[in-house]
């Protein structure tokens, strides 16, 4: 595992992941919860023994609130519920997503509002409801999870595609009409994570090889590989870093 330093704000603070039982989400939970911060995620399926694991290996244990993030309502209560229990939520990580492969051609409606109600939807009312609490707070830290995939105008999920677009585009409008109030608002584009899911699901040895070939960094990206830019971004290390897009996908994309 890699060795993550050490940010002292960090410690105590009111962190509320989405996604956090699971893949990028349940290393980003051990991160934080390592770094001695308040940790509450959402997410649709039970994670009673993440959250035991996740006690005895950092002997802090995260608060798990099971919530369908396309209910707004009870994704607004679930963040209502982790400041009851945490104090005002002051980093916020937007991270659930679902990547499901499509075609254009076969794409109906029902399809494309589901992709939006998961990949798009509940990120602005998560940032709509934490932000209250942060203007109180003096200040805090939101970080909205894009992807590669719109910037390398990657084909078989335009739906998805669309929502990392406007995650991006979201962050920057969000982070000028807030920046008065010292909350900083950035998105972070990861390349392919190897997560279960997606070795499950996509990662065929001949795509593998080919999505290698594409990076400057020959070694595969894991989760582990994200958590440190997620520390950074929340922490007071970026306190002058807003409306910006991290990238840390091994060297496919170059920005600037």
């Amino acid at each position: 595992m890699t060795t993550q330093p050490v940010y002292p704000d960090l410690k105590g603070k009111s962190v509320f992941i989405t996604g956090g039982g699971s893949g990028i989400g349940a290393e980003l939970t051990k991160a934080f919860l390592l770094q001695g911060a308040k940790v509450a995620f959402v997410q649709r399926s039970d994670a009673t023994a993440f959250c035991d694991e996740m006690e005895k290996e950092t002997g802090n244990r995260p608060l798990f609130i099971p919530t369908d993030i396309t209910d707004i309502a009870a994704l607004k209560s679930s963040i209502a519920k982790a400041s009851d229990a945490h104090g005002p939520v002051t980093v916020l990580v937007n991270n659930a997503a679902n990547d499901q492969r499509h075609a254009t051609l076969e794409t109906d409606e029902e399809f494309w509002d589901w992709s939006q109600s998961i990949n798009l939807k509940p990120y602005f009312f998560a940032c709509q409801a934490v932000i209250p609490g942060m203007q109180e707070a003096g200040g805090g830290s939101i970080i909205n999870f894009s992807s590669i995939s719109y910037m390398m105008g990657a084909g078989g999920f335009p739906a998805y595609t669309t929502a990392n677009s406007g995650i991006n585009g979201l962050s920057r409008s969000l982070a000028r009409e807030f920046g008065p109030d010292r909350i900083r608002v950035n998105a972070l584009a990861p390349g392919w994570v190897f997560t279960q899911k997606q070795l499950d699901k996509w990662a065929t040895p001949e795509g593998v090889a080919k999505h290698l070939e594409l990076q400057c960094l020959k070694d595969k990206l894991v989760p582990e590989d994200i958590s440190g830019g997620i520390l950074f971004l929340a922490s007071d290390s970026s306190k002058m870093m807003t409306g910006q897009m991290m990238v840390i996908d091994g060297g496919v994309v170059v920005t600037g």
